[in-house]
């Protein structure tokens, strides 16, 4: 099982959701946390300026970028939609 920690500008981003896409970040972060499934949330690393990071799809319009700080441990660095590799 994956530890997540959460930078605080994850959280201001998240808190400027609306309710429902919250509810639905929050239940792919719990996906998240299986490696399991990490290929249905297609776990991807970046490249060029973000290349030491790496993202996942909570939907069709939503990407969360995270870097790994161990083997079984992330912190969660930004959410939004595609202008959030920005």
């Amino acid at each position: 099982m994956t530890q997540v920690a959460y930078k605080a500008t994850f959280v201001r981003q998240l808190d400027k959701l609306e309710l429902y896409v919250q509810t639905e970040v929050l239940e792919k972060i719990e996906q998240f946390k299986d490696s399991a499934n990490h290929r249905q949330l297609k776990v991807h690393k970046l490249h060029g300026q973000l290349k030491d990071f790496y993202s996942f799809s909570v939907n069709y319009r939503l990407r969360i970028i995270f870097e790994y700080l161990s083997k079984n441990e992330v912190v969660l660095l930004a959410v939004g939609d595609h202008e959030v590799y920005r």
